[in-house]
């Protein structure tokens, strides 16, 4: 079947280049069991799973000229073995060596003549464990319509559900000269199409009260957000580089929770201000003037629910909104309390505040899938210009019981968020069963000290830890 990329989709396949390409990326860590996980159940349960996200056997065809945005299409050579691949560490490897692992993998374009998406099942971690990576275009995972691939291959029980045989016959592939036919008759048709949307949104905004004032809202936020104007000058805005460094960071739970219990603000708030606090010892580190006005800018998209009435929102209602936030870090801010007093009063300030994803639900939220989640942010920032802000940081909720992959136990998940355009830095943060697992990707060249970043952020949690005592 052919569809045409949406204007967003072909946004993200146009403008991505060699330094900046743009994917999302995750990390998963699995207990290995007495068996193993072998590469052929790998690709069995992945097998079983492609009908429920169906653009990852189709691949990008251009229309020649560029007279219409590009298609999707099947891809008739489809081969899976290509896309999941196998990887090993020198047993016993180490995670050093796996971040190192992760971030050459992170920094390879991935190859647009073929379905946008790669895993590897990396081998040889120490401690009897393995690790997942998987790379999806952002052109290819739009949110809960076309989730990402650990969506669908994560399960919350050990035996996998059973699933119906898949008899997948690929469309044929349409002649340039039928892609042709086919912008140009949207050309003709754009008008009469154009006042039918037109027409039909008309109709929403006369029939649906709530939806007039939901788009309103949107439309002020998005101009509060261009508004607010550049980010301050910051290192953390360089040439970025085709090279990557991947570290992660952990931290529990509870841990937050306290924090958030003795200050009474949300658990968003408390990862803002410990993030916060170890950019600001970085900074210190580097010896750059800091000053007590000093301030970091970062996009924190927010997931939120779809429904606004919180009354409404009980906890483990699915999550299939993300909605863009701003906030200015006061990394020159010398007492922990008071950062996290700024940050949360920020928080509040915004209008999606009443419907975000809290401390009271995050804890009981079962069935998300971060991945998608955290894509569905990248798509939210890169909406706006990178000389916004400087840095991306996603903070999004994951199910808080056990998960396998495979039969197989998933002991920690990261992500691995994409560098936006002169952005040396992103943090992907996701709760997993009982805890906080901070992904950070970083330009090679520009922050080369990037492992400094796990113990800054313990450093800064035990800071706010011990306040709130």
């Amino acid at each position: 079947m052919v569809t045409r990329l949406s204007a967003a989709d072909a946004s993200f396949y146009r403008l991505e280049s060699s330094s900046t390409p743009m994917y999302v990326g995750s990390l998963q860590i699995l207990r290995k069991p007495r068996n193993g996980l072998s590469y052929e159940t790998l690709l069995h349960t992945i097998e079983q799973r492609l009908p429920l996200i169906p653009r990852y056997r189709q691949k990008v065809r251009e229309v020649k000229f560029d007279l219409a945005r590009p298609v999707w299409i099947d891809d008739r050579d489809f081969d899976i073995t290509y896309h999941v691949r196998r990887s090993a560490l020198p047993s016993p490897g180490s995670d050093t060596q796996l971040h190192e692992l992760i971030a050459r993998l992170a920094a390879r374009p991935l190859d647009k003549s073929r379905p946008l998406w790669e895993m590897y099942l990396v081998e040889g971690l120490e401690k009897n464990r393995l690790a997942i990576y998987t790379k999806s275009h952002q052109a290819l995972v739009n949110g809960m319509t076309a989730p990402e691939i650990g969506h669908v291959i994560t399960d919350h029980h050990q035996k996998p559900p059973a699933f119906g045989e898949d008899i997948w016959i690929p469309a044929r592939e349409p002649s340039d000269r039928a892609l042709l036919i086919g912008a140009l008759g949207e050309w003709v048709a754009r008008p009469t199409v154009q006042a039918a949307a037109l027409r039909s949104a008309v109709t929403e905004a006369v029939t649906n009260t709530n939806e007039v004032v939901e788009w309103g809202r949107r439309v002020v936020d998005a101009a509060r957000t261009v508004a607010r104007g550049t980010a301050p000058s910051s290192p953390l805005n360089a040439t970025v580089s085709r090279n990557r460094r991947f570290s992660v960071a952990a931290g529990s739970l509870d841990e937050f929770r306290r924090v958030k219990s003795r200050y009474d603000c949300d658990i968003n708030d408390v990862v803002l201000a410990v993030v916060t606090g170890a950019l600001r010892n970085w900074l210190l580190s580097r010896g750059e003037p800091v000053t007590a006005t000093s301030t970091v800018r970062a996009m924190a998209p927010m997931s939120v629910y779809a429904d606004a009435e919180l009354d409404s929102a009980a906890p483990g209602q699915a999550v299939n909104d993300v909605a863009p936030f701003l906030v200015d870090l006061p990394v020159g801010e010398a007492n922990p309390v008071v950062r996290l007093s700024q940050i949360a009063h920020a928080t509040e300030t915004n209008s999606t505040a009443a419907s975000l994803v809290d401390a009271r639900s995050i804890v009981t939220l079962s069935g998300f899938a971060p991945p998608t989640l955290h894509a569905m942010g990248v798509r939210v920032a890169t909406s706006f210009s990178a000389r916004l802000f400087n840095l991306l940081i996603t903070n999004v909720p994951g199910a808080q019981k056990q998960m396998y992959v495979g039969g197989t136990k998933l002991l920690e998940t990261y992500a691995v968020p994409p560098l936006l355009h002169n952005q040396a830095l992103a943090i992907g943060v996701t709760s997993y069963n009982g805890m906080l697992y901070f992904g950070i990707n970083a330009d090679r060249d520009a922050m080369s000290d990037v492992d400094m970043l796990p113990s800054l952020l313990r450093e800064s949690l035990d800071e706010l830890g011990d306040a709130a005592r």
